[in-house]
């Protein structure tokens, strides 16, 4: 199912805290970054925050210039994000700002947690969502029943951890400020647990008065039928590669990107690369690695269409290639329709051959874009 796009927001103290144990809320960053992240605010469609921020900080989360707010009133949004807690115990103060201020408010929590809060009084949209908080159905919900396509979490720190561990954070904006806590009862911007493998790629770093902004994307795939924020953004990477191929009247438009277990990118290709006018996109891509590379066994293929089950142009289709490549896990966008080989069934040989199949048809627009001069 299509989630929204999950920005991870946050500052910490150079050994990464997000706060300190006094009574007053620690502020890590200045106004310029505060108005960085006002900013943020204003270009989603929610933010998120999870209940012990609530009861800890006592948060307003409001966009706070009015050029802004008007920004958003005039492209035909609310004029002010909708604001979304998560608690498992709906056990929440009834009289905080974050109820009182602001534009529309949804409460994610467990049917338990929803009874409490109807009888608490919460001036929210109460959203049960069964016996425990699942954070892939949270994030469903949002996006298909609330409209959020682009959500900024806020915190806390147990929020971040679980969003991260589980591959659904698409993005991480983090501002390390100069200042040290040393203090273990302090909250951490993340906890201890089992981690997705690989580097994050960096992004962006900037220098905002005292503090430095930087913003790192997941690179890591999932495994098996499990997607996550990195298949999604490797899946896009494929689709952008599309619109490089040469046009053609007898072969489709396809990009392809072949990715270790760790994020690594180990290459790249699209149709028609290079001289090779019959090329197709996992197999110029494939030809790029060396067929003795151990990671091929665990690594990813992306590519913006099935690939092939049935080829004239070359005795291998591009299923074939791919299990002869040792890589056993797909992610594409489009099912191949029947324009040039009936009945194309790439998806088939590849699981035949014990490949698993990811098909994100959320992607489906984007890879179907360079092809409309063949599909109408």
């Amino acid at each position: 199912m299509p989630l929204p796009y999950v920005l991870l927001s946050a500052a910490v103290s150079l050994d990464g805290y997000l706060d300190d144990t006094g009574p007053e809320r620690l502020l890590l960053s200045g106004p310029a970054d505060f108005d960085r992240v006002d900013e943020v605010r204003a270009s989603v469609d929610a933010v998120l925050i999870g209940a012990g921020t609530i009861r800890a900080d006592n948060p307003r989360l409001l966009v706070h210039a009015a050029e802004r707010r008007a920004a958003r009133v005039a492209s035909g949004r609310p004029e002010y994000p909708l604001k979304v807690t998560v608690s498992g115990s709906g056990e929440l103060d009834p009289a905080a700002p974050f109820w009182h201020t602001g534009g529309a408010k949804a409460l994610l929590t467990t049917d338990a947690g929803a009874r409490r809060a109807r009888a608490l009084g919460i001036a929210a949209d109460i959203v049960p969502l069964g016996d425990r908080i699942d954070w892939r159905a949270a994030l469903e919900h949002l996006h298909d029943a609330l409209g959020v396509a682009r959500l900024m979490v806020e915190g806390g720190g147990t929020v971040h951890t679980q969003l991260l561990q589980q591959g659904l954070a698409d993005e991480l904006q983090l501002v390390l400020a100069p200042l040290l806590v040393g203090d273990p009862r302090a909250p951490r911007m993340f906890g201890p647990g089992a981690y997705q493998a690989g580097r994050l790629r960096l992004v962006e770093t900037r220098r905002i008065e005292d503090v430095v902004l930087t913003r790192y994307l997941p690179t890591a795939p999932g495994t098996g039928h499990a997607v996550t924020a990195a298949d999604r953004h490797w899946l896009a990477l494929a689709c952008e590669l599309a619109e490089l191929c040469p046009p053609s009247r007898t072969a489709f438009s396809v990009g392809a990107v072949v990715v270790a277990e760790d994020g690594t990118e180990l290459a790249r290709g699209h149709s028609r690369e290079g001289d090779d006018p019959v090329a197709h996109a996992e197999e110029a891509a494939l030809a790029k690695t060396d067929p003795a590379d151990p990671r091929l066994a665990t690594a990813t293929v992306y590519s913006s269409l099935e690939p092939c089950a049935r080829r004239a142009s070359r005795p291998a289709p591009c299923a074939r290639l791919i299990l002869d490549a040792g890589v056993r896990r797909v992610v594409t966008a489009w099912r191949e329709p029947d324009t040039f080989v009936a009945a194309a069934d790439g998806s088939g040989v590849l699981a035949a051959g014990g490949a698993t199949v990811v098909v994100l048809p959320e992607y489906e627009e984007r890879a179907t874009a360079p092809n409309r001069h063949l599909t109408g």
